[in-house]
């Protein structure tokens, strides 16, 4: 029987945070056993805006060695750089020719980006159609997504639909697969907002490579509620809700489990204590990141990948090609 196909990617575009790996990258782990997964970095959405290519370089091979840190094993998934396969590119053109002025203007994060700026590449608002091509390109079934990426999600299925429709069946559907909890981690600072490495305020966000000392130190800042309570209610009590989710999924425990063993205990102890946990659970990670990082091994593991990809996409390609009357002598 074959295996169903996921994929997914995150940008090498800053510092990773518990919220990529709790809305994530720890079900990309937990996918890898049961589907063929494909998992890359996607750093042909990261130009979009201004990188500086020696840290964007670096950053490609930081996220990669921590694909493999928190449990990505490359013999099980095929991990691999975007920009290695020039396919992506290919049919993010292609795509983008059958794509809509309309449906791309309407994309939410598109807004949430430029809005303020006074210059805006055209690649920030055409890169849904590359996002499409990403997913595509792969045949893929299923795509782990966090709350955020659903709209772009359900335009790659619009554009996918109508290019079946226009050219013949060339693509499978893809479905979203959404974790019931911890697709969307809060900020420790505004519970109202994403917790997101691109939040100029450190504060909000535990990254995965934080130091024990700075993890301590954010927890005990983290905003909570005006009473005492640990309870889990994200409409009234949104901040306490958020730590209760971040302490479920980080210690395997449920809400409910969690709300009895804290149940007149406030806060303050609540807060230790989940810093802890999170030490606990993130010191291992950044041990093995720091070993794959410095041993020089995860570009040849990288290169691999791509040439995996590399067989898929191609396949694909060559039949995109064919159905819209691209190519010369080879097709």
């Amino acid at each position: 029987m074959t295996r169903r196909r996921v994929f997914s990617g995150i940008q090498p575009s800053g510092q990773i945070t518990l919220g990529n790996y709790l809305g994530a990258l720890k079900q990309f782990v937990h996918l890898q056993e049961e589907a063929d997964a494909y998992y890359c970095v996607v750093d042909l959405h990261a130009i979009t805006v201004p990188q500086d290519p020696k840290l964007l370089r670096e950053r490609i091979l930081d996220l990669a060695s921590l694909y493999i840190a928190v449990g990505l094993d490359p013999h099980k998934s095929t991990l691999f750089v975007q920009s290695d396969v020039s396919e992506h590119s290919e049919l993010g053109w292609i795509l983008q020719c059958n794509a809509h002025m309309g449906e791309l203007s309407r994309m939410t994060q598109y807004k949430e980006k430029a809005e303020g700026k006074e210059h805006v590449s055209v690649g920030l608002f055409t890169y849904p159609a590359l996002m499409a091509a990403d997913i595509l390109l792969y045949q893929t079934n299923f795509v782990p997504v966090g709350e955020d990426q659903k709209q772009h999600l359900e335009l790659t299925r619009d554009i996918a639909e109508r290019f079946n429709n226009r050219f013949g069946e060339t693509f499978v559907l893809p479905e979203v697969l959404m974790m019931e909890q911890g697709a969307r981690i809060m900020s420790l600072d505004d519970p109202t907002k994403k917790m997101s490495k691109s939040n100029p305020n450190p504060q909000s966000r535990i990254e995965m490579l934080d130091t024990p000392d700075a993890i301590r130190k954010k927890l005990s800042r983290a905003v909570t509620d005006s009473d005492r309570e640990v309870r889990f209610d994200p409409v009234n009590k949104p901040a306490v809700s958020n730590l209760l989710v971040i302490y479920s999924l980080s210690a395997d425990k449920s809400i409910q489990t969690l709300e009895s063993e804290y149940q007149g205990r406030g806060y303050g102890e609540f807060k230790k204590d989940l810093a802890e946990v999170l030490v606990e659970t993130l010191t291992p990670i950044q041990e093995r990141y720091t070993q794959i990082r410095n041993s020089g091994e995860i570009q040849d593991l990288l290169k691999q990948g791509a040439d995996r990809a590399r067989q898929v996409a191609a396949a694909t390609m060559e039949r995109v090609k064919r159905q819209v009357g691209l190519g010369g002598t080879t097709l």
